[in-house]
């Protein structure tokens, strides 16, 4: 008997696994990322979600249900707009994820990317104050010990965007 997680089949017939290749293979190249920059430890909260955050973005920057792209064709370099402060990157996300939705794209794909975003959407942390740098002088060092809580996205986010420059 087939698993249920079989192509539209539900188990009955059809024979192909639905395996999400995109998405695995953009974890893969988000983890890669992450270990060569060992910045955090690997496993831990922040490493879950910079992977998380960087896995979205290789995800959401190639073509639906493709694979994610490598490093010879250049996209590091869209990654890493994508991932920098000053860009909108929760309504980037949402947008490409409802495109896609949009395009029946109702794969297992799509289904872990969303997983991915509601997880760095709705999880919290306390974490230092990323954005609470004196108005004045955004050069200011950040005080470790002023924390607030945040979503998992903007702990992740900064990571991803720091890891890629250590590439």
């Amino acid at each position: 008997m087939l698993p249920e997680s079989t192509n539209g089949a539900g188990g009955r017939g059809g024979g192909d696994l639905a395996v999400p290749m995109a998405w695995l293979c953009a974890e893969y190249l988000a983890d890669e990322v992450l270990r060569a920059a060992a910045l955090v430890a690997p496993g831990s909260l922040e490493y879950r979600a910079g992977l998380q955050a960087l896995a979205l973005t290789v995800h959401l920057s190639g073509e639906p249900d493709g694979p994610a792209v490598g490093w010879a064709a250049g996209p590091a370099d869209a990654w890493l707009r994508h991932t920098a402060y000053d860009r909108p990157w929760p309504p980037w996300v949402e947008e490409r994820l409802a495109a896609r939705r949009a395009a029946g794209g109702d794969g297992p794909d799509l289904a872990l990317a969303h997983t991915a975003w509601r997880r760095l959407r709705d999880t919290w942390v306390r974490a230092a104050d990323l954005d609470g740098r004196t108005a004045g002088d955004p050069a200011a060092p950040i005080d470790e010990d002023d924390q607030v809580w945040l979503p998992a996205w903007k702990l992740g986010l900064p990571l991803a965007h720091l890891s890629l420059h250590l590439r």
